[in-house]
């Protein structure tokens, strides 16, 4: 059998000088990034962000545009990949809701832009480098 990544989307939100962020666990770390998930069947990746963003925080915003594409590799103690995403990264503009954890996620906060690029949150991996370029597309 032939294995391919997975395709999943997620929602870069920026409100003020703050941006939008969930905290999940991923391999016994709790670790903080942008809310997501999985493409269904027929949605595309913009309106896969929208639904998930809202899924796992209660807020809604707009699909801007894509911004970037992330892949995330997890490897077995051996080295093995054991999963491959392909994360398509969706600018949004916030429209409303606040931030309340649901779905499969722990906790969902509006974190300053200084506290994820001076590192003060456990992140996973290229989210200081997305909020980078998001903050650059303004």
């Amino acid at each position: 059998m032939t294995r391919r990544p997975l395709l999943g989307a997620i929602a870069v939100v920026l409100r003020d000088d703050h941006v939008l962020l969930a905290r999940r666990e991923r391999g016994g770390v709790m670790l903080w990034g942008f809310p997501g998930g999985h493409v269904e069947w027929g949605e595309s990746a913009l309106e896969a962000a929208v639904r998930e963003l809202a899924e796992e925080t209660g807020v809604r915003a707009r699909a801007e545009r894509y911004l970037t594409n992330v892949d995330v590799l997890i490897r077995a103690a051996g080295g093995a990949t054991e999963v491959h995403y392909l994360l398509a990264v969706v600018l949004c503009r916030y429209l409303e809701g606040e931030a309340e954890a649901a779905d499969d996620i722990a906790e969902a906060r509006w974190v300053p832009f200084a506290d994820v690029e001076a590192g003060r949150l456990t992140l996973h991996d290229q989210v200081a480098e997305v909020l980078a370029l998001a903050r650059a597309a303004g």
